[in-house]
Parts: structure tokens; C-alpha cells; sequence
């Protein structure tokens, strides 16, 4: 029997996100943060509404999980993200001592593996979780935006 809540259901939560995203015009990602099979965050893209480099889909997860559970620490908590984490994300998700990270598309130039960016020693990271789902979206978003150009 399949479990109701796996990676595969959370990780298309984090993808609805970057749905929402990839329509306000922002680059399509997005994530859930998860505690006992209940989100508890949702969040996506926003660097360019509000005009900030930080305003990643992860940050503003962070920040709302950390206001619901009332402290900054994460634990127990898992991120589902459509892409690899990048180094500022990778270093906010080591201080949350988030317990997992799982994400969708590798960022081949500038996610936190590439970069040599330390997790939390505690912290477990899968990747490829719908993996095609989250390129094919962050591709058809750049090649609209090319064609806009």
C-alpha cells in the first residue's frame, strides 16, 4: 500500500508553489515545510515583488514555520523544495536545524552541493524527488522569458 503522505504528495504541494510563482513572474520555486505529515508552510519565490535577493522560496518557508512552531529551530521538520537549495539557503536551512531537506531539480551552478555548502551535521538531503516536474517548469519559464526579450 502507498502511503497518502510521502515524498511524491509534499513534493507536489512545493510544485503547486512554484506554480504560483512561475505566474507572478517570479522564477518558479517552491516549498512546504512538513511536521508529522502536516504543512505547516508554504512558500514561494518573491525576489522580484519585493525586491530582494533573500526572498527565496526557502527564506520565506523558514520564516513561516519557525512563526507557527513559535522558535527557530526546525526540528523534526522536513523542507520540500523544488530546487537544490542554493548557499544562502543551504546556511539559513543549517541554522534552522532543519532534520530533512528534500528537493526536486539540481541547480548544477549554484546549488549548495556544487558550492561545497555544509549542512547541519543532523540534516538528511534527498534529491530528484519529481525531479523532471521542477526542470521542465524552471525551463519553460526561461525559455518564455528569453522570447519575451
Amino acid at each position: 500500500m502507498v502511503a497518502p503522505f510521502d515524498d511524491i504528495y509534499f513534493m507536489k504541494k512545493a510544485l503547486q508553489e512554484a506554480e504560483i510563482a512561475f505566474e507572478k513572474g517570479e522564477i518558479p520555486v517552491g516549498a512546504v515545510i512538513v511536521i508529522d505529515n502536516r504543512i505547516i508552510a508554504r512558500a514561494h519565490n518573491l525576489t522580484e515583488i519585493l525586491t530582494d535577493v533573500t526572498a527565496h522560496a526557502e527564506m520565506q518557508a523558514i520564516t513561516a514555520a519557525s512563526n507557527f512552531l513559535g522558535g527557530k529551530y526546525l526540528h523534526n521538520c522536513t523542507l520540500y523544495v523544488t530546487l537544490e537549495p542554493c548557499q544562502m539557503c543551504a546556511g539559513a536551512l543549517y541554522w534552522s536545524q532543519i532534520s530533512n531537506i528534500v528537493f526536486g531539480a539540481k541547480d548544477e551552478k549554484r546549488g549548495c552541493a556544487v558550492m561545497g555548502t555544509t549542512l547541519h551535521p543532523k540534516t538528511k538531503i534527498i534529491g530528484g524527488v519529481l525531479e523532471k516536474e521542477a526542470s521542465q517548469l524552471l525551463k519553460r519559464f526561461f525559455l518564455e522569458k528569453r522570447n519575451l526579450n
